[in-house]
């Protein structure tokens, strides 16, 4: 999605975490509705070779074109990685090619099909079964079996969420969790401490208490984005979910839903947050020192560290129902299918794979937690210290069911939200109409792609 707003701005509203959230209808679609809306493409899989790329490549010159969404404040850190990547492999150029999510997902399929595609494509983990039965992107079980990983390598969620029809489609680069950022001088200024930020539901609101004592509105709250990453953590604290696993039912009318949009309408009802604050609000207020807490992704730690007079930290997600669950997304590696089987391309992107996953401790510049175990042990990650806070919830992350086309529903959802957050409808009202719509839409994907 391209925002014209200041990169900081612009890296926390491109992200997952406006997933569904409804800005007019249109931001969130562009989102939520990324590469399921065409039939399957006609291009068939290109045949696997070589052994993962752990072998190297000195073959004869090649270029390499890789295609990713990371429009923002990350695309030129993974270009830093992309040229470390090319001095250690010289005979290896790689052309990366920035193209916002929303475009991104038209682009590609169409690419793919008229014998055009990128050989390497970054993508969401929600977005492979979508791509996988479209036939956008190839199997990589040579690349996992050529350089011997396994589930015990990466987080078990990650890992079982790359897969498609018991394939494996992707090589999961991070994960990025929503978490808590908080800021000091505000906290200091209500009379909180700090060192001690909440870590559940009733500690949470006793800090807003505190801060609208002292005249602060501790944290804002936005009918334009708070369906995203904030309200689905707490959904999958109450056991909810916005696709069921087989994907076939949205939660959207649920009771873990309509009780998480309740609890962040009653912020606004009750005065801790402001009314009709804007979708980007959060982040507005926490910068300028007038809200103590942002729940975000980690993407927005290289923000926050620019902006020399903010004093901040961040934390796990308060745990605001029952479970020590989050929404969370991932950063994958794909091989988009080749209609031109070029074996030296071919070899020469498994190395680019590997090798990006073996240095991906760089990639936690952007924020992101790498994804791969032996990285995430590593003394040079510990070096970044904000970021693992963000680790701590790798295990709590949630992905979609892996199944194509289950997040074109949630282009009901956004809008539905915001009618309850504005009070133009009552809050079960308005989630239990998008269900039925959002399960019409599955109902129809079902069918599409014969699941």
């Amino acid at each position: 999605m391209t925002n014209h707003l200041p990169t900081s701005v612009t890296t926390s509203l491109s992200r997952r975490g406006l997933l569904g959230a409804g800005v007019g209808g249109s931001a969130a679609l562009g989102l939520s509705a990324c590469g399921g809306s065409s039939s399957p493409g006609k291009a068939g899989p290109t045949a696997a070779s070589g052994s993962g790329g752990a072998e190297g490549y000195d073959g004869p010159e090649v270029t390499l074109q890789y295609w990713n969404g990371l429009t923002g404040g990350d695309g030129p850190i993974m270009k830093k990685l992309v040229g470390e990547f090319m001095k250690a492999n010289p005979k290896i150029k790689v052309v990366t090619t920035a193209i916002a999510w929303a475009d991104f997902f038209q682009k590609l399929p169409a690419a793919v099909s008229n014998g055009k595609g990128p050989e390497i494509a970054l993508m969401h983990v929600s977005d492979i079964a979508t791509m996988g039965a479209r036939k956008v992107i190839q199997p990589i079980d040579d690349v996992i079996k050529g350089l011997n990983l396994s589930e015990s390598d990466f987080p078990s969620n990650v890992w079982k969420a790359a897969f498609y029809n018991n394939d494996q489609y992707a090589m999961p680069l991070d994960l990025h969790p929503a978490g808590l950022y908080y800021n000091t001088t505000v906290m200091e200024k209500v009379g909180l401490d700090p060192t001690k930020p909440p870590t559940t539901k009733d500690e949470f609101m006793a800090a807003l208490d505190a801060c609208k004592s002292k005249g602060v509105q501790g944290y804002w709250v936005s009918a334009l984005s708070v369906g995203g990453l904030v309200a689905q953590s707490m959904i999958f604290q109450n056991g909810g979910y916005m696709e069921d696993e087989t994907g076939t039912k949205t939660g959207f009318g649920d009771q873990p839903a309509i009780d998480a949009i309740t609890f962040f309408k009653s912020l606004i009802d009750g005065g801790y947050s402001p009314k009709n604050a804007a979708g980007d609000a959060d982040w507005v207020s926490f910068q300028n020192d007038k809200a103590a807490f942002m729940i975000n992704g980690p993407w927005m730690v290289t923000p926050c560290k620019e902006i020399s007079k903010l004093k901040w930290g961040c934390a796990p997600v308060p745990i605001l129902g029952k479970d020590q669950k989050t929404w969370g997304g991932s950063h994958c590696f794909t091989l988009p299918v080749q209609k031109s089987n070029d074996a030296n391309k071919q070899k020469a992107a498994r190395v680019f794979l590997n090798w990006m996953g073996n240095h991906s401790v760089g990639w936690a510049e952007a924020g992101m937690v790498p994804a791969r175990t032996s990285v995430r042990d590593s003394e040079e990650f510990k070096k970044y210290s904000e970021v693992t806070q963000f680790e701590k919830m790798i295990d709590w992350v949630q992905f979609p069911p892996l199944k194509p086309g289950v997040a074109d529903a949630e282009s009901e959802w956004g809008p539905a939200v915001s009618n309850a957050m504005l009070g133009k409808k009552p809050v079960d009202v308005a989630l239990k109409e998008a269900a039925v719509k959002g399960d019409k839409i599955l109902a129809a994907n079902q069918k599409k792609y014969g699941y």
